[in-house]
């Protein structure tokens, strides 16, 4: 497995979302078969895996650290704050709260460190420099290791950056959704700010396994209630995955392979992590480290791209109104 920096921390090329295991795209996985998947992982190369406090709530960090624990040296552990998961929910960045949140996470985590810790979500309440702050304390005590923003506008993190050292933003990007390329990704190369892409395969849509017709739970599915996975917008974007299909054909690859190379190529401190359920597909996702992308077919998936216009918000309304923009 290849290794890339965020910042000054080293992690696998591709790393693992682990989210989807416990929560969002369906039941969550049997616990064994979860365990034995992010084993699976590292036993492949990856070095990097990322879960909040959030995913569940709490039971998505239990499993990490459960499955992690005897490999606890040679990974990464990413997780987030930000949410108060009391009865009123909202976001929470209070500086004390961080530091509670940080404590239960370690618990949970079966750890005495977090290698990346992010804040979830901009909290506009609390100045993003009592936020660093309180996360360079945690640094202080060795607590956390490295500090990281999710979804955070390019003034944010320079803020943040200059209290204490932004390793990793995370955002999501992917081929279908391109919104941190404006502002972001230049103040992070400006920075030696690495970048983690979540969703880099659009939620399953850009693997070409989800069409019209695919049911979503609305129940426990966070799909069902995203713009652009409504029936009438995965018609629509079928466009995508039709182009997808044949680039990979020619290429002898997969749509899932593509999507993730062209991410590499943007640039060498992007980190995808795609998540997964099934041992196949995460061999599939690991192996696009070998597909090589030549300047003249990167120019035919922007064109392409530059021609389709992606029918659908990427998340719905009350997610958009908590990104920091």
């Amino acid at each position: 497995m290849q290794k890339r920096k965020l910042g000054n921390l080293e992690v696998s090329a591709i790393g693992f979302g682990c989210m989807g295991l416990s929560y969002a795209y369906g039941p969550a996985t049997d616990k064994g078969e979860a365990v034995s998947m992010i084993r699976s992982a590292v036993e492949l190369g990856v070095t990097f895996f990322d879960t909040a406090e959030v995913y569940g709530p709490y039971t998505n960090e239990e499993l990490v650290g459960e499955a992690l624990a005897p490999f606890r040296d040679r990974v990464v552990i990413a997780t987030k704050f930000g949410f108060d998961l009391g009865p009123i929910r909202g976001l929470n960045s209070r500086p004390e709260h961080i530091k509670q949140v940080a404590e239960a996470s370690l618990k949970r985590l079966r750890t005495d460190r977090i290698d990346l810790l992010y804040q979830h979500r901009v909290d506009p309440n609390v100045p993003i420099e009592d936020v660093a702050g309180a996360v360079s304390d945690l640094i202080r005590e060795g607590k956390v290791k490295h500090f990281g923003l999710s979804e955070a506008g390019a003034k944010t993190i320079r803020r943040a950056h200059a209290v204490q050292p932004v390793a990793a933003v995370q955002s999501e990007y992917s081929l279908w959704t391109r919104d941190p390329e404006a502002d972001v990704l230049p103040v992070c190369e400006e920075l030696g700010i690495g970048f983690v892409p979540w969703s880099p395969l659009g939620q399953g849509f850009l693997t070409g396994t989800i069409d019209a017709a695919t049911p979503l739970d609305g129940t426990s599915d966070m799909r069902a209630t995203f713009p652009r996975f409504k029936p009438e917008a995965r018609k629509a974007n079928q466009v995508v995955v039709e182009f997808l299909n044949a680039f990979a054909k020619r290429k002898k690859t997969t749509p899932a392979q593509i999507a993730l190379a062209w991410l590499l190529v943007q640039k060498p401190w992007i980190v995808p992590i795609p998540g997964t359920r099934k041992l196949e597909r995460l061999k599939e996702n690991l192996g696009a480290c070998e597909v090589e992308l030549a300047p003249g077919e990167l120019r035919e998936i922007d064109n392409a791209f530059s021609r389709i216009t992606v029918q659908g918000t990427r998340l719905p309304e009350v997610h958009m109104n908590l990104i920091d923009r």
